[in-house]
């Protein structure tokens, strides 16, 4: 049996923070009944169409729910949205606008006292907290202004230009802590029966993410610099070029690995005791001078034999691999970390989630289509078949 089988999560949600954290729940086994607008439905849809006509955001986040649309506005509607919630629902998920959800009548303190054991999670960019707001509550939080606001951006890129991460670093960030708390909330009403209300901050989580950078530029110091796709304090530590043109990331963490980098990679042993490279912290003030001595001992290499030599050292590496290397990854194939998940296109491959499954396998149905699962869910609720063209006709759904 899943850990949450039996579970049911309605979730108001569209992107990805939310998305993400009710797929990692459904990925359990918890029932997730997706409310979307009748129509047009998760506007990340419609981001693109890669994978068969399919966005390739929601074919990632949307897996093993139920899509039921509904027009939240329209007085029928709600009433349905509300007899869901309070007859079905465990955990209710929600990253409308702020103050949207109570204004539906779906905030935590007006269902609380109806219905105590439901946990409610409200997503936003600045946090949505009745009691304290904060004067950025009503801003507009998209990743990229987050991935700004908390300062992630400034320490990211090169010396000439920050840049963003390419994945929606803030969102997964919110979404990895909503569904964190979601599970601490189980477990806590297992013991008590009593739900209670999460307020995530996507801006909360990702200066969480970044409290390292936050802590080196503790009371005023000077910030890690943009060093690219090297480490801002250790060195070397970074992507470096062989001679036949492919690139090879290495790390080193501490002076043991530097000696035998010396000896064995660069085949300069001397190095060690040069007094301008004895310290990490050494390094990296001259970390120019070093990476020119390494891309020299580098430069009538391969990339295969610098990982050659590196492997030797025992020096930890990695290719610098493309999108289409991960489809193709030895060690996914070889760990069997591929399954595949059905969708209104037809099967599509599907990267097991992070964990080991060898009890159970996680849940891994396919990906709704929009309002598929409209007229069985109403149904469940009780509407016959002449209610529910009613309700069609009305708009409502």
């Amino acid at each position: 049996m899943q850990p949450l089988q039996g579970l049911t999560v309605v979730t108001l949600e569209h992107a990805i923070a939310a998305p993400f954290a009710t797929r990692q729940l459904a990925d359990l086994g918890a029932r997730v009944i997706k409310i979307e607008r009748p129509g047009s439905g998760d506007f990340a849809r419609g981001y693109d169409e890669r994978v068969h006509g399919l966005s390739s955001h929601f074919v990632w986040t949307n897996r093993s729910k139920e899509s039921l649309t509904l027009d939240v506005k329209h007085p029928q509607a709600a009433r349905i949205l509300e007899r869901l919630v309070l007859e079905k629902a465990d955990v209710l998920v929600q990253n409308l606008a702020p103050g949207a959800a109570s204004r539906l009548g779906l905030g935590y303190e007006r269902l609380a006292p109806l219905k105590p054991g439901l946990i409610v999670c409200d997503i936003s960019g600045y946090g949505d907290d009745p009691g304290s707001p904060g004067p950025y509550r009503d801003k507009k939080a998209y990743d990229l202004l987050i991935q700004s606001e908390s300062g992630f951006v400034s320490v990211t890129g090169t010396p000439e230009e920050p840049v963003k991460a390419g994945p929606s670093i803030a969102d997964i960030a919110a979404g990895m802590y909503a569904y964190s708390n979601i599970l601490a909330a189980l477990l806590q009403r297992g013991r008590t029966g009593q739900g209670r209300r999460i307020d995530i901050s996507m801006l909360e989580a990702l200066v969480e993410w970044t409290s390292f950078p936050l802590y080196y530029a503790f009371e005023g110091a000077p910030p890690p610099p943009r060093t690219g796709a090297s480490h801002a304090t250790i060195y070397p530590y970074g992507s470096f070029p062989a001679g036949d043109g492919t690139r090879v990331m290495l790390g080193l963490q501490n002076e043991r690995e530097w000696v035998s980098f010396c000896d064995k990679v660069l085949q300069r042993p001397e190095l060690a005791q040069d007094p301008r490279f004895t310290a990490n912290f050494r390094r990296v003030a001259e970390r120019d001078a070093l990476r020119q001595i390494i891309v020299e001992a580098f430069s009538p290499l391969t990339g295969a034999q610098v990982v050659e030599r590196l492997e030797a050292a025992q020096i930890a590496n990695a290719q610098v691999n493309t999108m289409a290397d991960v489809w193709a990854h030895p060690q996914l194939k070889a760990r069997h970390r591929w399954t595949e998940v059905g969708s209104p296109q037809g099967v599509l491959p599907a990267l097991l989630p992070p964990g080991s499954w060898q009890e159970e396998g996680p849940r891994m149905d396919p990906i709704p289509a929009l309002g598929q699962h409209t007229d069985a869910i109403l149904a469940e609720l009780g509407h016959g078949p002449g209610e529910i063209a009613a309700l069609r006709e009305a708009k409502a759904v």
